[in-house]
């Protein structure tokens, strides 16, 4: 589906609408947030039934075994949800490295599962800002998982590609995603929703799920971690560029280096035409100034406006002709991303911006054994490094590669936007933020356009710790004089796929200046879909 996909059938161009609009990676996940702002709800509730039901349906993409960020804009005002999970009590690094590890488990090890947040997530959300009834929030996802949905290209292509462990582990999905439009039935996961639209956080952390949980850590997780709310509301991280003021969420996450890389970007020559591939050369370059010690540097406790603060300090280290080195020769990521923005009846305009993930495709590739609930890995974050400031330990956060972005001018709300795409994400935005603030593009020339991406060789976490460093790889769609020019500047470069889930999956909502809504959902989802009223 997605090699037919190009010049003589190009994906759509961006929605408007006059009152509300939601995109998302699935367009079941698109209806069920609709079906709340018809049902006279917000944009809040409208995010969390689309978050549910892609949960249901994008287990390779995301689930309430994974953890979640959220931006609300507001009356003026912009809220930051940090909803992701902690270790376990049970938590030694140190036994790790008697083991002889070096680094964390990447799959099938169970000390990559930290608390999921999704849930904690969803119940601040909902607790904070939501109008509708949580049963009414949650049905959506709730049919979807007792009555079936169709499977999607994507799903059907990830649970093929499955080795024979992790076949067995994730048995219930793989068995019926056999084919695309092969309907799939998660009834654990049916019980779980019903359980929290009955009985609140407490139903799933301190019922079958929690359980499950437990008896799965062997020691790494107690009750007592799981009673503990893994959402906190804290300030947002924010910073000027391109015109608007741009809004993340501060460490534990990297959403610094999207702010920081923007920040660079805006001071340097950018051409006018983003197809000019000195574009390309001076965002990378950017990108790389900004992000080249991310690991040394992120830790839940950093301070994310000094790390802006320190790569505003680099300018000087950008050439504009050339690629800098950074590293001495040696001698994917999947997540999914929503917003929804809508007036209430009294023409209050809420918007949100909201990222969830399982980390790697299906995550850990285990299940909590009760409700078959696939488990992430985002705990492959941590260090095993004794001192190290994001060393694996108890009740801490692993550094996280979700970023959700708003933007705002003045009091106003400017746009909703995001992408997954594991460490690529800030780059993303990056090129997102330049094309919608600088250049005014619209949503879908911004979403739809070729993009490059800094890659490590093997997961998609690896950009910034591969010997060497990373690879530009540049899309299939991008402008066809890219890859040799940058190679002429001195970038490793490669041409990747066109329409390639590898460089993300975002959508974006702007308000336009006569207060319509527009939007786009990104046709490299397959499924995914923007629509409103």
């Amino acid at each position: 589906m997605v090699a037919t996909m190009s010049d003589a059938n190009p994906p759509r161009g961006s929605v408007r609408a006059p009152r509300h609009l939601v995109a998302t990676a699935d367009h079941l996940a698109t209806t069920g947030g609709n079906e709340m702002f018809a049902r006279g709800g917000n944009a809040v509730d409208a995010a969390i039934a689309a978050n549910a039901a892609i949960a249901v349906t994008g287990p390779h993409l995301c689930g309430m075994g994974g953890d979640l960020f959220a931006l609300v804009h507001v009356d003026g005002t912009v809220f930051a949800l940090n909803a992701a999970g902690r270790a376990g009590s049970g938590a030694d690094a140190a036994a790790m490295r008697a083991e002889g590890l070096t680094e964390m488990p990447f799959r099938l090890d169970v000390r990559s599962v930290t608390v999921p947040g999704c849930v904690d997530g969803w119940m601040a959300l909902h607790e904070r800002f939501g109008s509708l009834s949580l049963d009414v929030v949650l049905a959506p996802a709730q049919r979807l998982a007792a009555e079936g949905f169709p499977c999607s290209p994507l799903l059907a292509g990830l649970a093929d590609r499955l080795d024979p462990t992790s076949r067995a582990n994730l048995a219930e999905l793989a068995e019926q995603a056999s084919a695309t439009g092969a309907l799939i039935r998660r009834p654990g996961v049916a019980r779980a929703l019903d359980d929290i639209a009955s009985g609140g956080r407490d139903s799933f952390y301190g019922g079958e799920f929690g359980a499950g949980l437990i008896e799965l850590g062997g020691g790494l997780f107690s009750a007592d971690d799981l009673a503990t709310s893994q959402a906190n509301w804290e300030a947002p991280l924010s910073a000027d560029a391109f015109g608007v003021s741009l809004h993340t969420i501060g460490p534990s996450t990297q959403g610094y280096l999207a702010l920081g890389a923007s920040r660079l970007a805006e001071r340097l020559p950018l051409p006018d035409d983003p197809d000019d591939e000195r574009w390309a050369h001076l965002l990378i370059e950017a990108a790389i100034t900004a992000g080249h010690d991310r690991p040394d540097v992120l830790h839940e406790h950093a301070d994310g406006n000094a790390l802006i603060a320190m790569i505003d300090a680099r300018l000087d280290e950008i050439d504009t002709e050339r690629a800098t080195e950074r590293w001495a020769p040696d001698g994917d990521g999947d997540t999914t991303y929503l917003c929804t923005a809508g007036r209430d009846r009294d023409g209050r305009l809420m918007g949100v911006s909201l990222i969830q993930s399982n980390a790697s495709g299906l995550g850990s590739h285990l299940v909590e054994p009760h409700t078959g609930i696939n488990l992430h890995n985002r705990g492959m974050g941590f260090s095993v490094d004794a001192g190290h400031p994001a060393e694996f330990g108890p009740g801490r956060r692993p550094p996280h590669t979700l970023a959700p972005a708003l933007a705002t001018r003045g009091d106003d709300l400017v746009s909703v936007f995001g992408t997954m795409g594991g460490d690529a994400q800030p780059q993303i935005l990056l090129q997102l933020a330049a094309r919608l603030f600088h250049h005014g593009h619209s949503p879908a020339l911004a979403v739809n356009a070729g993009r490059w991406a800094l890659k490590g060789p093997e997961t998609g976490f690896d950009t910034w710790t591969a010997p060497g460093g990373p690879h530009v790889a540049v899309e299939g769609h991008a402008p066809s004089g890219w890859v040799d020019a940058l190679a002429v500047r001195g970038h490793r470069t490669a041409r990747d796929a066109g329409w390639s889930s590898g460089f993300g999956h975002a959508h974006a909502i702007v308000v336009e200046s006569n207060g319509t809504l527009a939007g786009a959902a990104d046709p490299r989802t397959v499924v995914g879909s923007c629509t409103g009223a």
